[in-house]
């Protein structure tokens, strides 16, 4: 059994707005940014300001950050994951039975 179950979302970075276009169509881009993976950017006098996401791609960005800065989460997952490439697997009715369940 090889795990090979990853999220994937394509984002799309390139919707970039001026202020004025993104007042002009406020409503329809909070429609649009509800997808995942969709992304906006509004630039005032050329620079970029502010983005818009959806709420569940946010929550899911700061959730990698906090988790990605755990020093002990992440050589965890590091450690897992070389227990994945090495074969030293467990099966879940194997769990049960090491956890007396």
């Amino acid at each position: 059994m090889t795990p090979k179950s990853y999220v994937r979302y394509n984002v799309h970075m390139n919707n970039i707005l001026q202020s004025t276009q993104a007042r002009q169509h406020f409503f329809s881009l909070i429609e649009k940014a509800q997808q995942p993976g969709r992304v906006f950017t509004v630039t005032v006098a050329g620079e970029p300001k502010v983005i818009m996401m959806s709420f569940e791609d946010f929550e899911g960005w700061q959730e990698t950050l906090e988790i990605m800065s755990d020093k002990k989460l992440m050589k965890g997952i590091k450690e897992a994951l070389e227990d994945v490439k090495k074969g030293r697997l467990y099966s879940a009715e194997e769990v049960k039975k090491k956890l007396k369940l």
